[in-house]
């Protein structure tokens, strides 16, 4: 006998079915079970999607890759290393959410041929990393830790949630001389109120899931914003962000550019958020920004656009 797959048609319905579903349990949870729903909201969105850990899985890195742990936070973090960190100079490879270190893979060979030693991970509770929950501050707190322990990096490179981290972990005790950001979340809060808005969640619970964030990991949301922050940022930036993407707006990319004094902005269209990391012409430009090339456009910051002036 053989086997029936599902059709794109019955998966979509599906797929629609589990979302309505989810839907109305929040909703009725918001008023009959209001903490109970508010802990359930938060640590959904807390955590990864379990394609991560299968996607990281069956990725076939070349042989030259070597595989090595980490404890950060209680945690095992997954690092993926080619060439020797300690004497050539290396580029970190900072993943977005519910993504692994191994979709880096189409950016090796240019890094590698380029003269970089190549550092990738797996963030807490993503690919063969330990964990099941994982925040912004998480990942941050595992950028930098990672970082620290490759010493000061020439290069580093994130995607979505993983620009954000990077961009956040530049700090005194580390940093990398360049950065590429490919997507870059900007907003945590902006992020949340997405989710609180997809799930249904009720409005009146919005602070409680906040404070949720609060308890957690000591910070808000609103402490992440990346406006807050990259002012201070010293080194060379590309920011790469496509205007069709639906999962962080391209206005996110832009912000990062705006407050950024040594950033560019490089605008893609029909790449969305997924594709533009792989895209060849993405990738070119980005070892064109290596290279010390003019690569993007100059965003200068007004008071009459959102957020003003720092």
């Amino acid at each position: 006998m053989t086997r029936q797959t599902a059709t794109p048609r019955a998966r979509s319905s599906h797929q629609a079915w589990k979302l309505g579903a989810v839907r109305i349990a929040f909703t009725l949870g918001s008023r009959l079970a209001p903490q109970r729903t508010v802990d359930r909201a938060a640590r959904l969105f807390s955590t990864p999607f379990a394609s991560s850990r299968s996607r990281a899985r069956a990725a076939q890195p070349d042989a030259e890759m070597q595989r090595g742990q980490l404890q950060v936070g209680g945690e095992t973090i997954a690092t993926y290393v080619w060439g020797d960190p300690s004497r050539q100079p290396y580029a970190l490879l900072v993943h977005g959410w519910s993504s692994f270190g191994l979709r880096y893979l189409p950016w090796v060979n240019q890094l590698r041929e380029r003269g970089f030693a190549v550092v990738s991970f797996d963030q807490p509770g993503h690919g063969a990393s330990t964990g099941k929950l994982c925040t912004l501050p998480d990942c941050v707190d595992a950028t930098r830790a990672v970082g620290r322990h490759f010493g000061t990096a020439a290069l580093g490179i994130g995607h979505s949630m993983g620009g954000a981290a990077l961009a956040l972990a530049q700090d005194e005790s580390w940093r990398a001389q360049r950065l590429v950001l490919v997507a870059p979340a900007a907003d945590l809060e902006a992020a949340a109120n997405r989710f609180i808005r997809f799930v249904r969640l009720g409005e009146h619970l919005r602070d409680r899931f906040f404070n949720w964030f609060k308890q957690r990991t000591g910070a808000s949301p609103r402490d992440f914003a990346v406006h807050r922050h990259v002012p201070t940022l010293g080194q060379p930036g590309l920011i790469v962000h496509d205007l069709n993407d639906r999962e962080v707006p391209w206005e996110e990319g832009e912000r990062y550019a705006r407050y950024w004094p040594g950033s560019r902005l490089l605008t893609t269209q029909g790449l969305g958020h997924h594709r533009v990391l792989d895209a060849p012409e993405v990738i070119e430009a980005s070892m064109a920004f290596i290279r010390g090339e003019r690569v993007g456009d100059r965003v200068v910051a007004t008071p009459n656009l959102p957020f003003g002036l720092c």
